[in-house]
């Protein structure tokens, strides 16, 4: 008798205080199922919507191992795709299959993936602060945890908090996090000749620009850092700018790295195979989970572009353990960012829940150790979530403030 899908549906949580989705499939074999992430941080209601009143009746029924065919069902089914709210659904009905296969082989994902290149992954970690020695000090206790790469911020991403209104704003500005892109070019460029002079050149340096300034003045940042021998630049430019990256590559040798906004195969096809980017940063679940980014992954390949998987807080356990997975079998693998299984450092709102709550509700996360992460060796993603715990924390649908970026004179500025 076939194993087919029984019944889906969305578990949403915040035991950290950001929105988190994950999404079950149950078979009809007793004790079966399968987890995977559909975290949209901040639409998650519309996740929850397409997971359980579109995507449950569209797959009740079908074989749980027909997993491509499956994929290119849901993909298409609304016929309008590659749009985020579809993409997250369907990631997480898609790791929840892979779970299955797992399961039902009785091995962990990077086995059906063709096994390990390497045995522990190493990761990047952020370190912030509000002055240089803040951030020395920040980057000198994860160097003391045997992490090799950290990105560096002076303040976050540049901006001021929300709410706060510069003096030089017209009458009438409305409320956003302010940016100087001016000051922001000096002060980083002063923060990393401040951390070389301080720290040497024995760790990776990263820094996420995060698409705040203009493409001209990214150009400007990058050539100015490249003293400073940065591991990689970070989402320099936005998605709508993309065809700038011809230039920058003219002048600088600065690396590039950029995807975490991605959706579709089309926004990254050319960057790859034109050799545009260094490193290629998609959120997995943001293009619809492990069977796009493994194939993403084969294709970044074949031209010398390496995988550095976005791995904010705002992604649950399950989606972290997908990354070390893909990682783990990824000959062109080249780092991993990390947010920890404790409470980050530098997240985008203020942690909520008790310290803790992450480990009370999710169980098997990958373990990080002295600079490297391992994947237990479970069956499938090899993480379970606790139902009960999760229902302790539910998800807040208010207003998100922090993508309210602006520029000095009140106009927004993709965040």
């Amino acid at each position: 008798m076939a194993t087919t899908i029984k019944r889906v549906r969305a578990i949403s949580t915040a035991p950290e205080g950001i929105n988190l989705v994950v999404v079950r499939v149950d078979t009809n074999q007793p004790g079966l199922y399968g987890l995977g992430c559909a975290t949209f941080a901040y639409r998650h209601l519309v996740v929850e919507r397409i997971v359980e009143d579109y995507l449950d009746p569209l797959l009740r029924g079908r074989d749980v191992t027909d997993i491509n065919d499956l994929w290119q069902l849901m993909h298409q089914n609304a016929y309008w795709r590659n749009g985020p709210a579809e993409n997250n659904a369907i990631s997480g009905v898609d790791m929840a299959l892979w779970d299955i296969k797992g399961k039902m082989a009785n091995m962990p994902l990077y086995q059906l993936l063709g096994g390990k290149v390497r045995e522990g992954v190493p990761v990047y970690r952020h370190a912030d602060g509000k002055d240089l020695a803040e951030i020395c000090d920040n980057i000198q206790r994860f160097q003391d945890m045997g992490i090799t790469t950290i990105r560096c911020q002076w303040g976050g991403y540049g901006g001021d908090t929300y709410g706060v209104t510069p003096a030089s704003a017209p009458r009438g500005a409305k409320p956003g996090v302010y940016l100087d892109s001016r000051s922001y070019l000096r002060n980083t460029v002063e923060l990393f000749a401040g951390i070389r002079d301080k720290i040497g050149f024995d760790v990776n340096l990263v820094h996420d620009v995060h698409e705040r300034v203009a493409p001209a003045e990214v150009i400007k940042l990058a050539k100015m850092l490249e003293p400073f021998d940065l591991l990689f630049l970070e989402d320099p430019v936005s998605i709508e700018h993309t065809e700038w990256l011809r230039r920058l590559r003219e002048q600088s040798s600065t690396p590039i790295a950029l995807g975490e906004l991605f959706n579709n195969p089309h926004e990254w096809r050319d960057l790859i195979t034109e050799q545009l980017i260094d490193y290629i940063r998609v959120h997995l679940s943001q293009i619809g989970g492990i069977t796009p980014a493994r194939k993403l992954q084969i294709l970044a390949e074949q031209f010398d572009v390496k995988t550095a998987w976005h791995g904010p807080g705002d992604m649950s356990p399950l989606a972290h353990a997908a990354n070390i997975h893909l990682d783990l079998v990824a000959p062109n693998f080249g780092v991993q960012e990390w947010s920890g299984i404790e409470p980050p450092n530098f997240i985008i709102q203020e942690l909520k829940g008790p310290p803790g709550a992450l480990l009370d509700v999710f169980s098997g996360l990958p373990q990080f150790d002295r600079g490297y992460v391992y994947a237990n060796d479970a069956p499938g993603l090899g993480v379970d979530i606790n139902e009960k715990e999760a229902a302790k924390y539910p998800c807040d649908a208010g207003v998100t403030t922090w993508t309210q970026t602006r520029l000095r004179d009140g106009a927004l500025q993709t965040p």
